[in-house]
């Protein structure tokens, strides 16, 4: 496939163990830095480079209780460093022998194409944040499904802007949820949602959009081929219908409300967050785009919402698994 665009490598391990892996991310994570402390790798892993980039270039999802290890860009050549290093993977309270690892890797599958091409949320689509699900509260039917679409398509555009991409089209998406109720997700006061979209611009399966994207949340899968589709095939293929063709559809001029985003539409961050200690937050009505990871938000537009106190759970610090396994460890050393 012909592009003017810079080329993108991705790259995605999947893990496969001898028995059914039921941990999170933030264990997997954990695991690796015990056992491969030296590797490239781990920066990636543990926030250190959270001030170079936006965008976690290397990801760890659990999808069918199986490890997925997604890459891109900076993050490939640290996951192909480790790949005959597999072997067994020891969480403390049990061990995996790693039975297998298939891999995918690709530098075509991440560029804007003239059709659009279907993709499914396999894990749920963190879109809202406390302060943007304030302002779509109050919005009817139609304007929450346009609001969500242009909150979609300006996700694509920063992460095509991530990875070296001026874009000179419109991003299109066109979404199909579940529901327009959003679920709340953890304690963070995030909505999610279910359901598939389409968008003129190619991504790589399992790769994260959205919120939560180091929690697993947001991972997506193409099915414009769904013959080669691996995750939960059996429910996807009964789902497809003649209404609901497979194969890519033509571009529309518009859809409804929804004009297209372009990269003028979506604005540069001034600086990458420093891991030193952040300085009072001044209020300024222009638009910023938020850390965790491209919700873009108008605060001139938007009410502040009210402060919400929470109380911080003790963490035990008896053993391996606690101290290295759970999601409280992480986020002091990312906020991905």
């Amino acid at each position: 496939m012909e592009s003017s665009y810079p080329t993108v490598k991705t790259v995605t391990l999947k893990v496969i163990t001898d028995k059914p892996v039921k941990k999170t991310p933030y264990q997997v994570k954990g695991v690796f830095m015990r056992q491969f402390p030296d590797e490239e790798l781990i920066p990636l892993l543990d926030g250190r480079y959270r001030d170079r980039f936006l965008y976690p270039r290397v990801q760890v999802k659990i999808l069918n209780e199986q490890i997925y290890i997604v890459g891109i860009n900076e993050g490939v050549e640290p996951i192909l460093s480790i790949v005959d290093k597999f072997d067994f993977l020891d969480f403390g309270n049990i061990t995996f022998q790693v039975l297998d690892i298939d891999l995918d890797e690709h530098d075509d599958l991440f560029q804007p194409i003239p059709r659009m091409i279907r993709y499914r949320f396999i894990t749920p689509w963190v879109a809202l944040n406390q302060t943007t699900g304030i302002r779509y509260r109050y919005l009817n039917s139609m304007e929450k499904m346009n609001y969500l679409s242009r909150l979609l398509s300006q996700n694509i555009v920063f992460l095509a802007r991530e990875m070296g991409m001026e874009l000179e089209e419109k991003i299109f998406t066109k979404l199909s949820l579940t529901s327009l109720f959003p679920k709340t997700v953890d304690e963070t006061y995030w909505g999610a949602f279910n359901g598939e979209f389409r968008t003129n611009f190619l991504l790589p399966n399992y790769l994260g959009v959205g919120n939560g994207i180091t929690r697993g949340y947001g991972a997506i899968y193409g099915l414009y081929n769904p013959t080669m589709f691996s995750f939960d095939e059996n429910s996807i293929k009964e789902e497809i219908t003649d209404d609901s063709p497979d194969k890519p559809e033509e571009l529309p001029m518009e859809m409804g409300d929804d004009k297209g985003v372009s990269m003028d539409d979506v604005p540069k961050p001034h600086g990458r967050r420093k891991t030193t200690t952040r300085p009072p937050r001044k209020r300024i009505a222009a638009r910023k785009v938020l850390s965790e990871d491209f919700d873009i938000e108008d605060e001139a537009k938007l009410p502040r919402p009210r402060r919400r106190t929470r109380t911080k759970p003790t963490q035990p610090q008896s053993d391996d698994e606690s101290r290295f396994n759970t999601e409280e460890y992480h986020k002091k050393r990312h906020e991905w």
